[in-house]
């Protein structure tokens, strides 16, 4: 994500709604597939390693676990802590901007797992079996 003074400087807030402001590109990242659950994994902001994110995260490939991860670091959410032993040794953490919208990935996540019968009972049944 480009955080330099000039495009600092163009705006005082954000605009997910305009395809020119760089929020939108953050909240695709953040609401992506894994990324909502990366979030939910590492929520309470211990460090994990790679392995066992991936454990957690039922379905995710290597490939698609790396790249989330890789956008979230870019994108300020979290931190990639590498030590300097052999073999090498990585884990990751949410940053303190991490922390903050984790909270809010864990209230939504939350919200829906405590009322997915409700949800399920309302929706007609043609489509609960496309899913």
């Amino acid at each position: 994500m480009q955080t330099n003074d000039n495009l600092m400087g163009s705006f005082d807030r954000g605009n997910v709604l305009s395809t020119k402001c760089p929020s939108r590109e953050v909240l695709k990242h953040v609401t992506s597939r894994w990324g909502l659950l990366v979030f939910f994994v590492l929520r309470n902001g211990e460090p994990q390693r790679f392995s066992a994110i991936r454990k957690q995260i039922d379905g995710v490939s290597e490939k698609m676990l790396a790249q989330t991860l890789q956008q979230l670091e870019a994108d300020g959410f979290v931190d990639r802590i590498v030590y300097p032993v052999v073999p090498p040794h990585v884990e990751y953490q949410l940053t303190d901007f991490g922390i903050q919208f984790g909270g809010k990935v864990f209230e939504l996540v939350d919200w829906l797992e405590s009322n997915l019968i409700d949800l399920l009972s309302s929706t007609p049944k043609a489509e609960q079996t496309n899913h």
